[in-house]
């Protein structure tokens, strides 16, 4: 029988689910202060629904974008976003194969547009670095 959607997950369930090794979530452990599952007696760790999110956020910036974990950690200091909630204070991200423009995390500071357009900008020399790599 499945686990609800607000069923705490164990470590092994929770790094299936994210698809990350065990150890990868104990290293972020150490390495995110705000990266802290339930402890049972033992240290037995319990992921919520919300840590999960949180997970999820981490590995989109550290896999997806590019971040460096100190970047994540600037990032967080900063409060440049908000880790674990889609733009407008939505549901939590816990897909990290979502459509990019329902994971920007990042608050809406700038005029609009700007942000948009330099997104923009950066994905379309992504995709030039891509096609010169790939033509090798």
């Amino acid at each position: 029988m499945a686990k609800g959607p607000e069923a705490f997950r164990t470590i092994s369930e929770a790094a299936a689910e994210l698809g990350v090794a065990q150890h990868v979530l104990r290293f972020w452990e150490t390495k995110f202060a705000f990266v802290r599952p339930m402890k049972r007696a033992g240290g037995r760790r319990f992921y919520r629904p919300r840590d999960i999110a949180v997970l999820a956020t981490v590995r989109r910036l550290l896999h997806s974008e590019g971040y460096t974990i100190k970047g994540v950690q600037k990032l967080h200091r900063e409060r440049a976003f908000k880790i674990g909630e889609a733009p407008g204070g939505g549901s939590p991200i816990a897909e990290a194969g979502q459509d990019r423009r329902h994971q920007t995390a990042l608050p809406r500071h700038d005029p609009p547009g700007n942000l948009e357009e330099s997104l923009l900008a950066l994905e379309a020399a992504k995709a030039r670095l891509d096609a010169l790599l790939g033509a090798r």
